[in-house]
């Protein structure tokens, strides 16, 4: 099995992929693939490749990954606190499609892989304007490492998936601005103190001209623009 790094050639592998004595074949192969990829240290390569591009301005998905195989819906990269979130669908178009949740926190002077947690895609739903699913979280273990290797003291890594109307322009989470992607679909990351770990961020829909569309609160199940329609249809 072969991993190509980020900026690899991969001719030679086009080659043999060519001569795959059925679609069968070819389909088994790339699954086998995909499975050595999201282990050990192929695993960890592919998610500092995505934050390298992030952190590039370039598109999250490696040019050198099949979306068939693994698609990499969003990235988040956070370099004032160090810390990533990738969400990545796993043979997003087979009945057997899952999607992942990979954290990363920068320590020592690298991104490291600290966790995360895979399971079902999300139902589709119809966004309007502001649509935010819990993405789960994991706690700074690497930082643990440093005195006083207290898993209390150290912070947790936290994130959300966002889904925005196509009316929206950018979105507010905390002091971070986002801009809304061509998909509508974003994660976002934060760290927090692990006592308040169960409280995210206000999150705030912009629009395209700079007027706030729906917020949501640290604790709230409804953003304000979901309100206000209930309310108007009682």
């Amino acid at each position: 099995m072969i991993f190509w790094p980020e900026g690899a050639c991969y001719g030679a592998a086009s080659a043999a992929w060519r001569v795959m004595p059925s679609r069968t074949g070819y389909r088994n192969h790339m699954q086998a693939w995909a499975q050595a990829l999201r282990t050990g240290p192929r695993w960890e390569s592919c998610l500092r490749s995505v934050v390298r591009r992030v952190l590039a301005g370039d598109e999250p998905q490696p040019w050198w990954l099949p979306r068939r195989v693994l698609t990499v819906v969003s990235a988040d990269v956070d370099t004032t606190t160090g810390a990533g979130a990738i969400w990545i669908v796993v043979r997003p178009k087979s009945p057997r499609t899952r999607e992942h949740i990979a954290f990363l926190e920068w320590y020592d002077k690298q991104w490291r892989h600290v966790g995360g947690g895979s399971g079902p895609p999300d139902d589709p739903v119809d966004v309007e304007v502001l649509d935010v699913h819990h993405g789960g979280g994991v706690l700074s273990l690497t930082r643990t490492i440093d005195p006083p290797r207290s898993f209390t003291a150290a912070p947790w890594i936290s994130c959300v998936k966002v889904r925005l109307g196509r009316d929206v322009g950018h979105v507010l989470i905390g002091g971070r601005r986002i801009e809304n992607p061509e998909q509508c679909r974003l994660i976002a990351v934060w760290t927090s103190p692990y006592d308040r770990r169960a409280a995210r961020p206000l999150i705030v829909a912009v629009g395209r001209d700079g007027a706030e569309l729906s917020r949501l609160g640290p604790h709230d199940s409804l953003d304000t623009h979901t309100w206000a329609r209930l309310r108007g249809e009682l």
